[in-house]
């Protein structure tokens, strides 16, 4: 369904008409993934033609007049050709998660990464504007209030944040006059349609295996879809400015409301009319648990995800919120949806999805 330009919040109709002055074509990888989707459906709304890149067919963007192309982000000629004409580009793609090996996650996300910056810099284009993970900092400790500051893990728990931390470093070394480079680290994305987060919520409540992990909640940052988008058009428009001073940084974006995980899991229950969480397992439990499961999938070769992993362990009992004034000061951005607002329009979607027959 194509959104209209008028439905939009005024801030990212600004945002918009601002990038449409610097822009003619926008080609986005990962277009079929959830923050790709809503990329494209803004641009469109905006009437900024775009070229997206996936694995996959997605008729609903075609019908929206995106061009579609189907490729892997690992091939790059492919990546090139389809890239022809574009002045700006949004890395979305990626391999997300927290198992599998090394090499299912490198070639996407670090080889991948590797290419778009190549096939850009082959073909003129000027602005990257890549989507990262506040994970690239993320050694399994606290991270309290933390800024752009704080370097990469010296260890990492999975070969996502490993991947993506090199990936990340790669887009910002690329930064010249000739190709601008942003890196945007968006935390724990979710609303309506979401693929990861709410479903994986609802379906472990819904099979009595939700639990809180840890005897403290903890706070930790979130971000409403809509939110991630706008951001992404904020840095675009921004590095399109020649007085900028965001070009070669990266940046953490929240919904700038830091919220303990139990109350977060609740109110995406309350919206599926599910009871609230309330057990608890211990976190060096939950740890050890994930340490013995991995070695028993290694050794079985099991390439599913297990129950629980060290990563998921760590980020369930630990507080991460981040200070995020540097993309307000930077990018001028500001929350449009709140974390209320945000599961007012999930618990419509997920009636909506119920109404029709679909799963939640």
């Amino acid at each position: 369904m194509m959104i209209e330009f008028d439905s939009l919040h005024p801030a990212e109709q600004q945002a918009l008409l601002a990038l449409k002055e610097s822009t003619n074509n926008v080609f986005v990888t990962g277009a079929g993934g959830f923050l790709g989707q809503r990329i494209c459906r803004i641009l469109r709304a905006g009437d900024i033609n775009v070229t997206g890149f996936a694995r996959s067919q997605y008729p609903e963007l075609v019908e929206l007049g995106v061009v579609m192309i189907q490729g892997d982000i690992s091939d790059l000629a492919a990546l090139s050709s389809a890239m022809q004409g574009s002045d700006l580009i949004f890395h979305v793609a990626s391999k997300a998660g927290v198992w599998g090996s090394k090499q299912s996650y490198y070639q996407p996300n670090v080889d991948g990464a590797r290419n778009v910056i190549d096939a850009a810099k082959e073909l003129g284009i000027t602005r990257l504007v890549y989507t990262s993970t506040p994970s690239v900092t993320f050694a399994g400790v606290d991270e309290e209030n933390i800024d752009e500051s704080q370097p990469y893990a010296s260890s990492f728990l999975n070969y996502y944040a490993q991947s993506k931390a090199l990936a990340e470093e790669m887009m910002l070394n690329a930064n010249s006059d000739d190709l601008k480079t942003i890196a945007i680290r968006p935390h724990l994305i979710w609303g309506p349609n979401d693929p990861h987060l709410v479903p994986r919520v609802i379906a472990r409540a819904q099979a009595g295996r939700l639990k809180l992990v840890g005897d403290k909640d903890k706070l930790v940052d979130t971000i409403y879809i809509d939110n991630a988008a706008y951001v992404h058009i904020l840095a675009a428009v921004t590095l399109a400015d020649t007085n900028s001073s965001c070009a070669g940084k990266a940046y953490f974006v929240s919904n700038d409301q830091p919220i303990t995980m139990k109350v977060m899991l609740n109110k995406i229950l309350a919206c599926a009319n599910l009871p609230a969480v309330s057990k608890r397992v211990p976190a060096g439990l939950a740890f050890a648990v994930g340490c013995v499961l991995e070695k028993m999938y290694l050794l079985l070769g099991k390439t599913q995800e297990p129950m629980m992993t060290r990563f998921v362990a760590r980020q369930l009992s630990t507080s991460h919120y981040f200070d995020i004034s540097a993309a307000k000061r930077d990018l001028g951005y500001q929350p449009i949806v709140s974390i209320d607002e945000g599961m007012t329009q999930l618990a419509l979607s997920l009636r909506n999805s119920k109404d029709l027959g679909l799963k939640a």
